[in-house]
């Protein structure tokens, strides 16, 4: 398999493991390969398996509306797509709300931007170092991630802020309230030597940069130095959303002095699997299209369904409650585990969103290797789990389904302390 997906898949199509793995099914927080092994699932598919694999209520959901009709597009009234759109739209806490459905996080993003260019009828975008919004030409562009910027062309004018990364960079030696005052500066100052920017787009923890957030409340404080120039805040949720940090059902909430986003993007976890993106705006900003638009894909009855059942699967067991529980209980004990390691920069996370920095010893560089490394030992014991970070940082990225039960946190812990001492 190997073999063939190396003679028609893009070469810049990566794979984990230097023997990559075939997943075939997988059930709760386990999955199986093509060799019949079986895997404690810490990663999710990026994030994706926000429940559980092969949830009965969402398999239940997609199989009866399968039956009755699969596609037919936002030309016609679509009764998933309207019910899923006003939960969401709800649960957003952005008043007036409307819903656009896409396929991706990526195209959620790239929807965002056009919105928010064409309502401030400026193409200039502030976004954060470190950052990651998908693989589109825009979404690349405010991607503040060299590995995963493979052009400097651009659509639009980027102009990169201080603030997602708390323990790296020139404030890190600062207090938090120090840090928060020092990045407010650096707005103020950048901003001063700008146009009128459109947009910030900001992840509330940074998840390909390595599960990297900044202390509490930064991005409300920005918001009082953006919002009276009219510039709108997009709060990137693709990976933070649904209750996974465990202390707030939406990242922006850590952020919320000064109200909600203008724009909020999400994907991933709401399908359990199955393509779902979307956008939140105020009616002000979601309408302020002059032309015809529509979703071939987007809204499909079949992920509607899908997002439906997982969302009201995830509200009714309070998976938000659990990933606070489970997700601290882990968080501990996995600092427990690296202390004294000398390769272990930093344990840092919030709910089931948790990230292990790691350098080479008695330097504060980053060291890819080990990463790689710790990836392939873990998967040898029998737990998968994924790995990023930015500029000179290298983190293992743990994101299990929601469901996590206490002993399979403790399981994966055990297995990953095993594979951070073998390195």
């Amino acid at each position: 398999m190997h073999a063939r997906h190396r003679a028609v898949i893009p070469d810049w199509v990566s794979l984990y493991y230097q023997e990559p793995i075939e997943i075939t099914h997988g059930e709760g927080r386990y999955v199986w390969d093509a060799t019949g092994r079986r895997y404690l699932d810490f990663f999710g598919g990026i994030l994706t398996t926000m429940t559980a694999h092969a949830l009965p209520e969402v398999t239940k959901a997609v199989t009866e509306q399968a039956g009755r009709i699969i596609h037919s597009s936002t030309l016609y009234l679509n009764r998933p797509m309207v019910e899923l759109a006003e939960r969401i739209a709800q649960l957003s806490g952005i008043p007036d709300a409307r819903v656009f459905f896409t396929t991706s996080g990526t195209e959620a993003n790239d929807t965002a931007l056009l919105l928010a260019t064409t309502y401030r009828r400026s193409n200039q975008i502030l976004a954060m170092r470190n950052s990651y919004h998908g693989r589109s030409f825009s979404t690349v562009s405010v991607t503040g991630n060299r590995a995963w910027s493979p052009t400097t062309l651009s659509p639009l004018q980027t102009l990169y802020v201080h603030g997602g990364v708390r323990h790296r960079g020139p404030y890190a030696h600062l207090t938090d309230t120090e840090f928060t005052a020092a990045c407010v500066a650096d707005l103020e100052d950048l901003l001063g030597h700008t146009g009128d920017a459109a947009a910030l787009i900001a992840e509330p923890v940074q998840g390909v940069g390595g599960f990297t957030s900044p202390p509490d409340g930064l991005y409300a404080a920005f918001r009082e130095v953006l919002a009276p120039r009219g510039v709108l805040w997009i709060a990137d949720e693709v990976q933070t959303g649904w209750g996974r940090t465990g202390d707030h059902f939406w990242g922006w909430q850590a952020h919320a002095a000064s109200g909600p986003p203008d724009i909020l993007t999400f994907a991933k976890g709401i399908g359990n699997g199955m393509s779902i993106g979307g956008v939140v705006a105020r009616a002000e900003v979601m309408n302020c299209l002059g032309a015809n638009s529509i979703s071939t894909f987007g809204g499909s009855p079949v992920t509607m369904a899908a997002g439906s059942a997982n969302l009201a699967y995830l509200l009714e067991h309070d998976l938000q409650g659990n990933a606070r529980r489970v997700g601290g209980l882990l968080l501990e004990r996995l600092r427990a585990a690296t202390a004294g390691l000398d390769h272990v920069r930093e344990v840092r996370g919030r709910g089931l969103m948790i990230g292990i920095e790691l350098v080479r010893p008695g330097t504060d560089e980053a060291d890819p290797g080990a990463a790689a490394a710790v990836l392939e030992a873990a998967r040898e014991g029998g737990v998968l789990i994924g790995k990023g970070g930015g500029h000179d940082t290298s983190a293992l990225r743990i994101a299990p389904p929601l469901s996590l039960t206490v002993a399979e946190a403790e399981e994966g812990a055990a297995v990953l302390e095993q594979a951070l001492r073998s390195v």
